[in-house]
């Protein structure tokens, strides 16, 4: 398996582990950080985006898991794993919006990215402490130097905010994306 891709469903199942949590704390209507969205609203973003870049790379992703939001996540998610048994589709590269990619660091990159940050989202509306460990705040901060002002796009993230003096890590990077930890 591609490294990235590793690294891409390690991510994806510590989100699946706060899935299952928001799931059984029957959380899913609760607000998230992100604004007019709840947590089962948070899950589907992080779903159909995925889905449509898979789409966008000529996968063909089948009809839309239904359901309840973990077993629409679990659906997603086998998707995603059969996309990553294909080392030719993950490996191939093609001209993504920072630059040469693949599928298989765009998984990790962006879409790694995302997880983390709407995995603390999911965790926050259900009352959950969702901490990164270093090489998550490491891969969170990576990315939000590397998206520079593409961040702050319409429908991206808000701006960013002043975090409280003393902030963890954590609680700054979130900061950067408009998020109060």
């Amino acid at each position: 398996m591609h490294p990235a891709l590793a690294q891409h469903l390690a991510d994806a199942d510590r989100f699946s582990t706060t899935v299952t949590a928001v799931d059984r704390a029957a959380a899913w209507s609760s607000p998230s950080p992100c604004e007019d969205w709840d947590a089962a609203a948070v899950l589907d973003h992080v779903v159909d985006t995925q889905r449509d870049f898979l789409a966008q790379r000529g996968v063909d992703t089948g009809p839309r898991p239904t359901g309840g939001p973990a077993a629409v996540w679990g659906e997603h998610q086998e998707l995603v794993r059969r996309v990553a048994a294909d080392d030719d589709l993950v490996g191939a590269p093609y001209d993504g919006y920072f630059g040469p990619t693949t599928l298989a660091d765009t998984l990790r990159d962006f879409y790694g990215f995302d997880l983390l940050v709407h995995r603390w989202d999911l965790g926050r509306a259900a009352g959950l402490d969702v901490t990164w460990d270093d090489r998550q705040a490491d891969a969170v901060e990576v990315a939000l130097d590397g998206f520079g002002d593409s961040l702050y796009m319409d429908g991206i993230c808000r701006p960013a905010v002043e975090p409280p003096a003393g902030a963890s890590r954590q609680a700054r990077l979130l900061a950067r994306t408009g998020r109060q930890a």
